[in-house]
């Protein structure tokens, strides 16, 4: 996992950081999709966990809340 994590932060420093100052005829280009992945993906990587780190904690909360609900009703009956 920690040589996958490297391969991906040197690769994604080399698109984001070092292609700009290459020159656009350079074949180095030709193994990177186009720059403006560079923001789109981790934006849309960024989206995607805050929502699903939301939901759970919503999904929790509320079963949390049935739960209550349902124990207080039990101390009713």
């Amino acid at each position: 996992m920690i040589l996958v994590a490297a391969f991906v932060f040197c690769y994604y420093t080399v698109w984001a950081m070092l292609l700009p100052f290459l020159d656009k005829t350079s074949p180095i280009h030709d193994y990177f999709p186009p720059r403006e992945w560079a923001v789109r993906l981790p934006a849309f990587i960024f989206v995607v966990g805050v929502g699903s780190i939301g939901s759970f904690i919503g999904m929790t909360i509320r079963a949390e809340n049935q739960k209550k609900v349902l124990k207080a009703r039990q101390r009713a009956a």
